[in-house]
């Protein structure tokens, strides 16, 4: 068994709604001991900021560019995640220094796979001066630089929580529906693949703000209210996404919500719901045996209408449906431990990534790591 580490890991994902904080004691291994969870919403205005800064974005054309607002935005994001790390120590009565790292995710704002290509905004050294613990950020790019998609990076921490649930025969696959969505699968001799599956909450995000001014669609009790519009439904399941055989990471603009004349806001939500659950299976039929359980994560598994179409296709092929809840983890806090056992894995120079799962040459470990100021009398720590 390797160091075991305190490490505190910080998500902000495609769905812009905010800061996920969690830790872990890890070792980056098997040791996986769940600590707490915190999370803390973006306000409306700073999301439209975020927003904005997306479409800044789409003119960088080196990792190293910030035009428009994203300097500006950059800093105070990462003053955001300081503020969010400070307010989770003091909720949980848990001092800087029994933290080894914390690990930064920043906010994705370009990923573009076929350039080798992603920007996540965030200041790793600014970070660790604020919050006075080493950072680990910038884990993406090392993967695209050896080949990689840059995307998914959460299976190695997936396949750690497999081990637990091993009396599940028939293999695990784990689906985060997030902004986009992704599965892990993992078979029974610890086989690991995975990949981006599809639109995940924001087609449904961007439809309903678009014509009911509400940010998502909560529990689903939009698209209960509608009926599937097949047609519609099928133009997005006939995306060549779904068909070629290579599979490729998403950008969150690669799909577009409809026109506010080819639905009604209730059947608009109800087929966008359809579409997220029905990527997903359409998606695991790249595998090469279909999991005979579904461990569902993030955010989308929320919203019931969703769940209810994973659980109604998954049976068709004799299969289950869990949120990980059900499973035993918490669903909402994921993706923010899978960074902080990632930052884990970085600091002892351990793969963080697999040609199963981004299509890299090799396994490749990553990130970066930014020191905290050390003060006087504090070299030992």
């Amino acid at each position: 068994m390797g160091q075991r580490m305190r490490v505190i890991g910080l998500m902000s994902g495609t769905s812009m709604d905010g800061i996920d904080v969690a830790m872990l004691t890890t070792d980056g291994e098997a040791l996986v001991e769940r600590g707490p969870f915190l999370a803390v919403p973006y306000e409306p205005a700073f999301r439209d900021r975020l927003k904005k800064g997306l479409e800044d974005a789409r003119g960088i054309a080196e990792r190293s560019q910030r035009p428009g607002s994203l300097a500006d935005l950059e800093r105070e994001l990462t003053l955001r995640h300081a503020e969010a790390v400070k307010t989770f120590l003091a909720k949980f009565d848990i001092s800087s220094g029994d933290v080894d790292v914390v690990g930064f995710h920043g906010q994705t704002v370009l990923h573009r796979p076929e350039q080798a290509l992603t920007v996540q905004i965030g200041d790793g050294p600014l970070l660790a001066r604020e919050t006075g613990i080493d950072v680990v950020f910038d884990m993406r790019a090392e993967d695209m630089r050896r080949g990689g998609q840059g995307a998914p990076l959460v299976p190695a921490y997936h396949r750690a929580l497999a081990a637990t649930l091993r009396d599940r025969e028939g293999g695990i696959c784990f689906v985060n529906i997030g902004g986009i969505s992704n599965l892990t699968a993992i078979d029974d001799e610890g086989g690991l693949r995975a990949y981006d599956s599809g639109p995940g909450n924001t087609l449904i995000d961007q439809w309903v703000e678009a014509e009911a001014g509400v940010p998502y669609d909560q529990g689903g009790r939009i698209a209960a209210e509608g009926t599937v519009l097949v047609p519609l439904a099928e133009r997005y399941l006939d995306h060549p996404f779904f068909t070629v055989e290579k599979r490729r990471s998403l950008d969150r603009n690669d799909f577009r919500p409809p026109a506010s004349d080819e639905a009604e806001l209730h059947d608009g939500a109800r087929t966008l719901a359809y579409v997220t659950a029905a990527a997903i299976i359409r998606s695991a039929g790249h595998l090469e045996h279909m999991p005979k359980t579904f461990v569902i994560c993030g955010g989308g598994r929320h919203n019931r209408v969703i769940m209810k179409d994973l659980e109604t296709l998954a049976a068709r092929s004799g299969s289950v449906v869990l949120s990980a809840e059900q499973a035993g983890f918490d669903g909402d806090a994921m993706e923010a431990e899978a960074w902080a056992y990632l930052a884990a894995r970085s600091l002892r120079r351990l793969p963080l990534t697999f040609p199963g799962t981004t299509g890299v040459r090799e396994p490749v470990t990553g990130g970066v790591l930014a020191r905290a100021p050390r003060l006087t009398g504090d070299a030992g720590r």
